[in-house]
């Protein structure tokens, strides 16, 4: 597989994210840890169902306790210190602390071996910030308060762990995609274990939002996880993480398209960052034939 395509593959992660406020709003109202036990049992089904016609798959379960520890730590550290901050802090806030990562997998990859970080690569991704800080701000600025400080170093630690188990995945080649299988699995035990001790258990009402849920587990919770490893693995990691700033944007034209807002100047001022910071970051990319 090229690097390019192997880059358009982890992209692919990122324009399924952009469906998760939609599934998560159709989803009613399911707590956020159970909501994420439900949907990371579908997207860990995925792949174990994806082994009956591939069942030489079946050996990626066989990996190292540390290989396992990593990528739960990764998938369910980013998920449960990003509702703790959520619940300690402003959404905004909080919000745009956390969506640091894209901006630190840029910086982080410099670290690996025979990567380089250029001016554009950095450039795009600040690019792509201001653009993600417009659209979670709604263009009003925020206002950090040191009362929600606590809040604020969860949204960071989700910033860091996300970053780090992308940019540190890139370090485990031999590491087939198939073991993010077991990773979604303990994610969901966990996460149902953090439901019982914090949440009142809500299942949802209606048929809609059972779909909802299965759509959050096949798709933003699922698949994109399976893309995103193998695009962080063989891709060019620094566009992707660039690029993952189209994620808040996309997002918040799918709940426009499906009635939810309306369309506004700082939207749009965000649409021509995010994409100009994007386009940036790949120049090097584009053109390429590897």
């Amino acid at each position: 597989m090229s690097r390019s395509l192997a880059t358009i593959i982890g992209f692919s992660a990122v324009l399924m994210w952009a469906l998760l406020a939609l599934f998560t709003a159709a989803s009613g109202s399911v707590p956020p840890f159970q909501l994420t036990a439900m949907s990371f049992f579908v997207g860990g089904s995925l792949g174990l169902v994806s082994w009956i016609w591939r069942p030489e798959a079946w050996a990626a379960i066989r990996q190292p306790w540390q290989v396992y520890l990593f990528g739960t730590v990764g998938l369910f550290g980013y998920h449960f210190f990003y509702f703790t901050a959520l619940r300690a802090a402003p959404p905004v806030e909080a919000g745009l602390i956390a969506y640091l990562w894209p901006l630190l997998i840029v910086l982080f990859s410099a670290l690996l071996p025979g990567e380089r970080l250029r001016w554009f690569h950095l450039a795009g991704a600040v690019m792509g910030l201001a653009g993600s800080a417009l659209i979670v701000t709604g263009g009003k600025g925020f206002d950090l308060n040191s009362d929600y400080v606590g809040g604020y170093a969860a949204a960071l630690l989700c910033a860091l762990i996300w970053s780090g188990y992308s940019v540190l995945s890139r370090r485990l080649p031999h590491v087939p995609t198939d073991a993010v299988t077991g990773f979604c699995y303990l994610t969901a035990l966990l996460s149902f274990c953090a439901h019982l001790m914090l949440e009142q258990t809500v299942w949802p009402d209606a048929l809609t939002e059972w779909l909802a849920v299965l759509g959050l587990g096949l798709l933003p919770v699922g698949a994109a996880f399976y893309a995103w490893d193998l695009g962080v693995k063989r891709g060019d990691i620094q566009v992707l993480g660039a690029a993952s700033y189209a994620a808040p944007l996309l997002s918040t034209l799918v709940l426009l398209m499906a009635g939810f807002g309306t369309l506004t100047t700082s939207l749009v001022l965000a649409c021509l960052l995010i994409t100009g910071g994007a386009a940036l970051a790949a120049k090097d990319m584009i053109g390429r034939k590897d």
